[in-house]
């Protein structure tokens, strides 16, 4: 109990704390966060969700969407009709500049014919011809890693199916290929400590090194297995097994290209068991045949755009989807109708509720990420034209790296760019959201806090300052404007799905695609309705863009 001496000197500092209290609280104050709202989107994801069907009509029936592809085109228009049937507006698939030739192929057989025969699991590369019928032919190596290498194989390569690298050791896999973060994993995020997962791994100094010899390298032995008059190419899965192969692409876009040869990447069992074969002095022949087009007709990319219009701040946008197009192995489950399902689904919900947001809600599906974040990257360019990168941020040049996705158009006004609130992404496989990247914006982090709240249960809390890269929130991101990415268990992302033949529905967690949906859903309501955009991060002075008239 106090003494009387002690309250009496006490009181004149209680008033000054209550008093610094109450200016505190006007200074900085508490997120509102509508809870019934929050109910009422969990409700609706968890009981009446349609992102598990949404996603079989973009992989099982559209199937792979690689960018310029009859497949990408065909989901840009399935995915405009969608929007528009659930009552979103200006629903367009919109062109974001010059992509190159696309490429699609309808079947591949691969067979070996001798000594013993059996099939190969075998896919071809994008934007390597096709076979022009099947092709017969003796098999040999072709193992090159230095300039002096190439002296080697002249003269031996002719007619044949060139092997272009050593055979790799399969292993057991006594730990199992999926994974969700632990409580160790999701603190270290919090601590801004890397954690791993999908875009963590780390390369060595030699390592770097010895893939800048390998790419430079690369052109130059395909010039030379094509001038040597070798007949086709077969490579080894870079990762993967039982029967997975990760496959993406082998020639170029530019129509104007040096042609290349026919090129296969093979599941590694296969591609070992030839090889030892071959080690044995024993001739293999392989029967092979690729039906394969390039598609000239239309060289440029496109994004669908949706929205959501708002009522009294409907000038200022809030964003969010993912990137649509993927590669052609599998179906793009993973990597990433997934993220475009649950960006559908999202704001399917806030229109299944009637929802009347203040601001507009717009979503973006991209295509042309797989090449260098291309379709986020050409709206970017288009929409908020000379625009900066932020304080710290790497300068990029014109506006982008990757080309083709100048400002379409006229410059447009400034007012465009500070209209803009927000972007969310979701590009990281199946796993359900643990928490969100803060992209070094510190400004968001009671935001985002607040947020999440209401989602504890289902497993999102983390908030961590660290970046994330290779997804399309860098696109908004790289020019000043607030753009995120959520934290994903990594499930069987790297190790099994992304980029290969087996990135298929049947590998997406239904439970984990209803959560993400539902918490994508609140984060955009809520970022649609508070009272201020979303705060940006300082841009440097130098990098103070001039008003464009």
């Amino acid at each position: 109990m106090l003494n009387n001496r002690f309250k009496r000197a006490a009181t004149p500092i209680v008033a000054v704390l209550v008093f610094c209290l109450t200016v505190a609280a006007q200074v900085a104050p508490v997120e509102k966060i509508d809870m019934d709202m929050m109910k009422k989107i969990r409700e609706e994801g968890m009981q009446r969700s349609q992102v598990m069907d949404t996603m079989s009509w973009l992989t099982d029936v559209v199937g792979h969407r690689l960018t310029g592809s009859p497949n990408m085109k065909n989901s840009n228009e399935w995915t405009k009709k969608k929007l528009t049937e659930w009552g979103l507006v200006n629903a367009q698939v919109e062109p974001w500049g010059e992509f190159g030739r696309g490429w699609s192929f309808d079947k591949i057989t691969a067979n070996v014919t001798s000594p013993t025969a059996f099939p190969i699991i075998a896919y071809p590369e994008a934007w390597t011809p096709g076979t022009s019928g099947t092709i017969t032919a003796d098999v040999v190596f072709a193992n090159i890693n230095t300039e002096a290498d190439f002296e080697k194989y002249k003269g031996q390569l002719k007619g044949k199916i060139v092997m272009t690298g050593p055979a790799r050791e399969v292993n057991a896999w006594f730990k199992a290929p999926g994974m969700r973060f632990t409580d160790e994993d999701l603190l270290k995020f919090a601590n801004d400590t890397p954690a791993g997962g999908p875009g963590g791994r780390q390369f060595s100094p030699e390592q770097m090194q010895a893939m800048r010899t390998r790419m430079q390298l690369e052109p130059k032995k395909n010039a030379f297995f094509k001038e040597e008059g070798a007949v086709a190419l077969m490579k080894l899965s870079r990762n993967g097994d039982g029967g997975t192969v990760f496959v993406q692409g082998g020639g170029s876009r530019d129509k104007n290209a040096p042609p290349t040869l026919p090129s296969i990447v093979v599941a590694a069992e296969h591609y070992n068991r030839i090889a030892r074969i071959i080690e044995k002095g024993v001739p293999v022949k392989i029967e092979l045949n690729i039906s394969a087009q390039f598609q000239d007709n239309d060289t440029l990319g496109y994004n669908t755009i949706a929205e959501i219009q708002g009522t009294d701040k409907k000038d200022e946008i809030v964003m969010l989807g993912g990137h649509m197009d993927s590669w052609h192995g599998g179906t793009g489950a993973t990597d990433n109708a997934a993220g475009v399902s649950v960006a559908m689904e999202a704001v399917r919900i806030l229109k299944v509720l009637g929802v009347q947001p203040r601001r507009t809600i717009r979503i973006g599906l991209w295509s042309g990420e797989e090449q260098g974040l291309l379709g986020s990257r050409g709206y970017v360019a288009k929409h908020f034209a000379g625009r900066q990168p932020v304080a710290g941020q790497p300068q990029q040049a014109a506006p982008f790296p990757g080309g083709g996705m100048g400002p379409q158009g006229p410059l447009v006004t400034k007012a465009e760019y500070d209209k803009f609130s927000v972007y969310f992404n979701l590009d990281n496989g199946t796993g359900k959201i643990r928490g969100i990247y803060l992209q070094g914006n510190d400004a968001v982090r009671q935001i985002f806090r607040a947020w999440l709240e209401p989602f504890r249960d289902l497993g999102a809390s983390t908030i961590t300052i660290q970046n994330t890269g290779g997804t399309d929130h860098q696109a908004f991101d790289g020019v000043g404007l607030p753009g995120f990415q959520f934290i994903q268990d990594p499930v069987e992302y790297d190790t099994r799905t992304h980029h290969s033949n087996m990135d298929v529905w049947d590998r997406v967690q239904s439970d984990d695609m209803k959560q993400a949906s539902i918490i994508m859903a609140a984060f955009v309501y809520n970022a649609a309705m508070r009272e201020d955009k979303i705060p940006r991060k300082p841009m440097a002075p130098q990098a103070q863009p001039a008003r464009m008239q």
